[in-house]
């Protein structure tokens, strides 16, 4: 076949659920990939990276609860470690994404797609070109790639980025981190466990845009774990020894093995062809409520995931992709799709309902606006922190668990609008945040969501309770 009703251009989650869901609303579907089916997520970022993670968290917390901790003798089995990497991304062996969407009745061409005219992509591939035609629409889901910067001297080292980071098949005996952002933390965390000697080399501290308390707990974990965090800018770096030489804005040199680049993203639309709709290539682009692009008439492109810009996550370019297939679907059908807050066709929660973990030591959980971001917005706020140490759950879960409970309250709403959680196995917390924040659940109701004891939970009671108390002067 050569035409669909929708063209998909990427099948990494995103391409592969704005497919899924659009077949399963009875349209026809095709995915064009010139990679790996499952896209950087399942062999190159999410999925490698926690798996390198976990084996050292579950050590740490082993560490942490005493009769446990005397039973770890030794430090983590590397060549383990790498092999349960490996049972999770295959290698890069795709083969069971590929059968996934034979079963769910999506064609797969693989090739180089390129928009060229109004419902068309052209797909270079080994054995020819190949045109294939849209009736509804094509969502590109390109995604984004790392971001390496001008650092004078950064063409003479073998430089890693997540990519490379993620499937290293060695672990380096030192490591320099560019970057204080998500991805610098996990993998000085993870190469750290490893047995990397690591340091961090970031020009705003850690985790900036976050709760300040967040970039604080870490570095001061960091610190103590023998992970070094410098404040400085890269003016150069060059080869030496082997490895790499940096020199910081502060006048400090830093020689390691290796340099992994964790500076941001780029998206993915250099070389799509979307200079054809009259949009700049190599920018990131401006979409609707539907993930419909602004400024390309017929109601026919969408540009789903990282590349619109609205958050460069996994978990919330899949619910994009639910949110664009709704409304194609209901285009498809003639109808104009429900755009009203929280209706199916429409991605609301990506406007200060974003859940996100930081997989780092200790993690980083967060849900909403900060205090910070919700003070700009001219929001009426109250911020409460808990220490999760004082709930009996983290009395319990390990000795001396560190760790904070913020939450940003809206008084004159009574709704809660932002959460920070920071402390070693936070994530799974998150969930019930969200809820609370997506549901815009009142204050009164809350008091009724009894939490289970001895859990950490608690802090939610916690929080509440401190609510009821006259706010400090």
């Amino acid at each position: 076949m050569n035409e669909y009703d929708v063209v998909v251009i990427g099948a990494g989650a995103v391409g592969e659920n704005v497919a899924d869901y659009a077949t399963k609303a009875g349209l026809s579907c095709v995915i064009v990939e010139n990679d790996k089916v499952g896209g950087e997520c399942s062999y190159r970022a999410c999925i490698p990276s926690k798996a390198l993670l976990r084996s050292g968290d579950a050590r740490r917390a082993a560490l942490a609860v005493d009769g446990a901790a005397q039973a770890v003798t030794r430090g983590l089995d590397v060549a383990r470690v790498l092999a349960r990497r490996d049972a999770f991304t295959g290698k890069g062996d795709d083969s069971g994404q590929v059968s996934w969407l034979e079963n769910a009745g999506i064609d797969l061409v693989r090739g180089t797609a390129r928009l060229i005219a109004e419902r068309t992509v052209e797909v270079n591939r080994p054995e020819g070109t190949q045109t294939l035609k849209a009736r509804v629409a094509v969502a590109m889901c390109t995604g984004s790639e790392p971001r390496v910067p001008a650092i004078p001297g950064i063409e003479e080292i073998d430089i890693w980025t997540s990519r490379e980071a993620t499937v290293a098949e060695e672990i380096p005996a030192s490591l320099a981190i560019v970057g204080g952002g998500v991805v610098a933390t996990e993998l000085a965390t993870a190469f750290a466990s490893l047995g990397s000697t690591v340091t961090v080399v970031a020009r705003s501290g850690l985790l900036n845009g976050h709760e300040p308390l967040a970039g604080e707990a870490v570095t001061q974990r960091f610190r103590a774990d023998g992970i070094d965090v410098l404040v400085a800018d890269v003016d150069s770096i060059s080869a030496a020894d082997g490895g790499a030489q940096l020199q910081l804005s502060t006048g400090q040199t830093v020689s390691v093995a290796r340099v992994l680049i964790a500076t941001g993203r780029l998206p993915r639309t250099s070389d799509v062809g979307i200079e054809t709709v009259n949009l700049a290539p190599g920018e990131w682009i401006d979409v609707d409520e539907t993930m419909l692009v602004r400024g390309v008439p017929g109601e026919w492109l969408y540009a789903v995931g990282d590349l619109n810009h609205r958050s460069l996550l996994t978990h919330q370019g899949k619910y994009q992709a639910r949110a664009a297939a709704a409304a194609i679907a209901a285009r498809a059908a003639g109808d104009v799709p429900d755009t009203q807050p929280w209706s199916e066709a429409t991605a609301t929660a990506d406007h200060g309902a974003i859940p996100s973990v930081v997989f780092s030591s200790p993690q980083v959980a967060t849900v909403g606006m900060t205090e910070k971001e919700a003070v700009s917005a001219g929001r009426s706020v109250r911020t409460i922190d808990i220490a999760l140490g004082s709930v009996a759950g983290g009395s319990l879960h390990a000795d001396g668990y560190e760790g904070t409970f913020r939450t940003v309250v809206d008084t004159e709403r009574n709704v809660v609008i932002g959460v920070t959680l920071v402390g070693d196995d936070v994530a799974e917390l998150l969930h019930a945040a969200t809820i609370a924040i997506v549901g815009e659940v009142p204050l009164h109701r809350l008091w009724h969501a009894v939490p289970a004891f001895p859990t950490m939970s608690e802090a939610w009671l916690r929080m509440l309770e401190a609510l009821r108390e006259p706010e400090a002067q």
